[in-house]
Formats: structure tokens, sequence, C-alpha cells
């Protein structure tokens, strides 16, 4: 379906134009149509799907052919990470230059300038906001942000901000918008808690499910069984065998990126660090000098997975295995985006095979497991073993029959 076939304003098709858009996505041509009804949604659709325009268009037109009522915010759009906010900003932006769509991104980290920006836009009125959750919590708390006519909420990647403890900042933020409004729920997942999320606060919604549950075929998975001592000097090894000019590791704390990212630079290796220790201006500095190819390598938390469009990464890493399968999915889908071929490589220690086990079950087939070069010594096998209670009490053993590497 092409973009011309929706009925969207001239000045936006304009946009739409500049941006280099012809044909819809699925989760476009299925959402879209949905949103200028004027229907709640709910839709599982994870990054890459093209979900950001799926909302922002519709939005867009709604708002730019709809008779204007005073100041105040019409459109709030929340999302987990700083990243993702100033992303869906700029996407905003292109989209919307040859309209009269006024917005603003507000979220933590920014200095003295940035908050009185954000305080005039809220207490004068935009036409969308794009925001994480405690920043506008805080903001609100103040007094000054004019939410009375507020049409539309967007919660984009829904169950990242509860997983991040964001649910009681959402509701108090829900509590204090108009009752009358549309609202647009995405989710790369379904657990149960969304699903009470969505019945709080969506009315009779349509459900679209677009979910990429797998990693893309091209993308070349492997593993590697380890002990703990033996990652970093790996990660160092495989980076001076391959010579690759864009590689994300991903670690699951940020002790773990900062200690990475040390020895990587001790053994001269230019790397680069991201996680929410850094102020706002360092995190995207690095990110400028990662994408313009003047850092190969960069380390991250998960606040890095999802949600950045960064083309062209050969080769993903995970430094520890992913707590579960869709995490998984969502790091190595950084790498073999568009039409390019990518690799990852997973690093497991004895105590994550089962965690490791059970990414095999979702992904329904087994990852390839590699062996250590000579210099490494031994490696351990890869033998996970499920402990399960039968009815009677005892506990029942479940060993995985994959490759043991010797």
């Amino acid at each position: 379906m092409k973009f011309t076939e929706f009925g969207f304003d001239d000045r936006l098709l304009d946009g739409i134009d500049a941006s280099n858009y012809d044909e819809a996505t699925p989760v476009q041509a299925q959402v879209i149509p949905l949103i200028l009804e004027g229907r709640d949604i709910i839709a599982s659709a994870q990054t890459g799907t093209g979900k950001t325009a799926a909302f922002l268009l519709p939005l867009i037109n709604k708002i730019i052919t709809a008779p204007q009522s005073g100041d105040g915010i019409t459109s709030l759009v929340i999302v987990p990470t700083r990243e993702l906010a100033i992303q869906i900003a700029q996407h905003l932006e292109g989209l919307s230059y040859f309209t009269s769509i006024s917005s603003i991104a507000v979220f933590g980290g920014g200095d003295g300038n940035a908050f009185v920006q954000e305080k005039k836009a809220l207490s004068m009125g935009a036409d969308i906001v794009v925001c994480t959750p405690g920043k506008m919590m805080a903001h609100i708390k103040m007094g000054y942000v004019k939410l009375n006519q507020l049409k539309y909420l967007v919660l984009d990647e829904a169950d990242r901000m509860l997983d991040m403890g964001f649910f009681d900042d959402i509701m108090f933020i829900i509590k204090h918008l108009p009752e009358k409004r549309q609202n647009l729920l995405f989710s790369a997942t379904m657990p149960p808690k969304i699903r009470q999320l969505a019945r709080t606060i969506l009315t009779n919604p349509a459900e679209i499910n677009i979910s990429i549950s797998k990693p893309p075929e091209k993308i070349i998975q492997q593993a590697y069984m380890v002990y703990d001592a033996q990652k970093n000097p790996l990660i160092i090894h495989l980076l001076k065998e391959n010579h690759l000019k864009k590689v994300v590791i991903f670690c699951s704390s940020k002790l773990n990126v900062k200690q990475l990212t040390r020895d990587l630079k001790k053994a001269g290796i230019k790397a680069g660090e991201i996680h929410s220790d850094l102020e706002q201006e360092s995190r995207e500095d690095i990110l400028m000098q990662y994408r313009s190819g003047r850092l190969p390598v960069l380390v991250a938390t998960d606040i890095l997975s999802r949600g950045i469009d960064i083309d062209n990464i050969e080769l993903v890493i995970n430094f520890d295995v992913p707590h579960d399968g869709e995490d998984y999915v969502h790091r190595i889908g950084r790498t073999a985006r568009a039409e390019a071929d990518g690799t990852a490589f997973t690093l497991v220690s004895v105590k994550e095979q089962r965690k490791f086990l059970s990414i095999e079950k979702l992904l329904e087939k087994e990852v390839p497991k590699m062996p250590l070069p000579e210099i490494f010594g031994e490696q351990p096998a890869y033998n996970p073993v499920f402990e399960k209670r039968s009815s009677g009490g005892k506990k029942r053993s479940f060993q995985h029959k994959g490759t043991r590497n010797k």
C-alpha cells in the first residue's frame, strides 16, 4: 500500500516524499487507517517494523486538519529512554517539515537551558510532546503543564517501560489527562502486565500483531562456551582477528560495560561506552562518533538494544546471555538491517547455560557452539540441566542433547 492511498493532507505528503517513503510496511498499513478512524489500539510490533511512522503520520494528519482549540498539549508520546525520545523527535521533525506542527522532546540528563525550553513548551503548549516518564512526571508536579486539552496518548515500547519500573510514573501521568482521548499502546511483547495496563487505559481497542519473534535468517548466530575469566580476553581476540568497522557489544550491567571498555582501550582497541551514568551530552557525542565511523566499537547496556536506528553494524557480541529471548532478538537485531548481512556472537558462562537453552527454545533451533582458540585452553561443555518438580514433589532433571565442546 502506498502512502498516497491513506488520504493524508498534501503538506504531510510532502514530508513523506522528502523522507523517501513510498510503500507502507505491514504495521503501517494496518495501524494508520485505525488511528485515522479514532480507534484505540494495542499493537505488538518490534523495532524495525516501521511503528514510529505508523503512529506519527496519522497523528500529524489529524492535528493539522482539525480545528485548533487554543493553547495546550495535543499529543503525548511516552517512551522508555532519552535516546528513543530524541530519535522519535528527529523522525517527527522530518515528517512534519512542511506543516505547522510544534513539538519538543522532554527527557532527563539535560542542562538548565534544556529545562527552561521544556518548561516553556509545556506551559505554553505544543502539538506533540515526546517524553520519558520520570521527567514528565517531575514537570507535572511543578504545576505548569497544560494537559487539559490533550487528545492523543501514545505509549511506545510499553513492555520495556514496565520492565524499567515506570508503571507508577505512567499511571501518575495518565491521572492528569482528560478521560476522553485516543490511546495507542505499542509493545514488542504482550505479557500479562501489558494486558492489565491495556485494560486500564484503553477503550474497546483494535488489536494488531506484527511481532517479529525470531531474528532474520541472514544473521549468522554463534555461541562460545566460556568461563567468566575468559570473556574479556576472548572479545579482545575476536576484535583483533576480524578488523571490523562497526561492532556493538551488549552487557547486562554498567559495571561490565565500564570494565570491558577499559580493557579494550588498554589492548589498543578504539571503544566507547553507553550507559545511564553518562551525561546526555557525552552519550550523544559517543553515538555521533560511532555513527560516523570514528569509533568502531561501542559497548552498551540494553538501553541501546531497542529503538536506536544505526545502520551497517557488522557484528553484535553479547558479553553475557540476555535475560530473556525477546531481549536476545532485540540485541542481535541491531545487525543485518535493511539488505546488509551480519553476525552475532554470544558468550555463555556455565551459570548462563540454562538461560541460553531457553533462548534456543524460542528460536526453535540450536545456535552453533564454537571452539575456543587454543591459546585460551579448556572451555566448559554445553550441558544445561533443568530441574523440575514432579507431581510427587521429587526433582527430575532434563538434559539438553545439544553439542558439547571439548
